[in-house]
C-alpha cells in the first residue's frame, strides 16, 4: 500500500482536485477514499484495466514562492487524487463500471466539487 510506483514512459496521468463540503474534514472521508482507492488497485491494475498506480494528497496550504509566477492564487480544494493509466480511454473504462461508481458515488457524498483533469507524458527522469 505505501510502496514506491514505478511509472511508464508513455502513460497518461488523470488529476483529481477534490473540494469538501463545509465542515468535511479529510479525516471524515478518508476511509471513503481508501476504498475506491482499493477497488481501483484491484479491480483494473491489469493489462486490460490499464491502471498502473496512484497517489492521494492533501492540501497542505505551503506555496512555493520559488516555484510560482503569482503566489496570491490560492487553490481551492482539499484532496488531490492523481492516478496513472495505460490509457485514457482505459481509465475512463474504468470510471463508467458499475463497481467504481458505487465506490466513487460515497466519496463524492462528502464533496462539493470533485474535477478531473487528463495529462500526457512528456517528460520523466531521476537522478544520475
Amino acid at each position: 500500500m505505501f510502496e514506491p510506483i514505478t511509472i511508464p514512459f508513455g502513460s497518461v496521468m488523470l488529476y483529481n482536485l477534490v473540494k469538501l463540503k463545509e465542515g468535511v474534514t479529510v479525516e471524515d472521508v478518508e476511509l471513503a477514499l481508501g476504498e475506491m482507492c482499493n477497488v481501483v488497485k484491484n479491480t483494473y491494475g491489469d493489462d486490460a484495466g490499464g491502471f498502473i498506480g496512484g497517489q492521494v494528497f492533501e492540501n497542505s496550504g505551503f506555496i512555493s514562492e520559488q516555484g510560482s509566477i503569482d503566489t496570491s492564487k490560492h487553490t481551492d480544494h482539499d484532496v488531490v487524487i492523481m492516478t496513472y493509466w495505460k490509457s485514457f480511454e482505459q481509465h475512463e473504462a474504468s470510471h463508467a463500471d458499475s463497481v467504481f461508481k458505487e465506490k466513487f458515488d460515497k466519496v463524492a457524498e462528502y464533496c462539493s466539487d470533485t474535477h478531473e483533469i487528463g495529462y500526457k507524458m512528456l517528460w520523466q527522469g531521476i537522478p544520475e
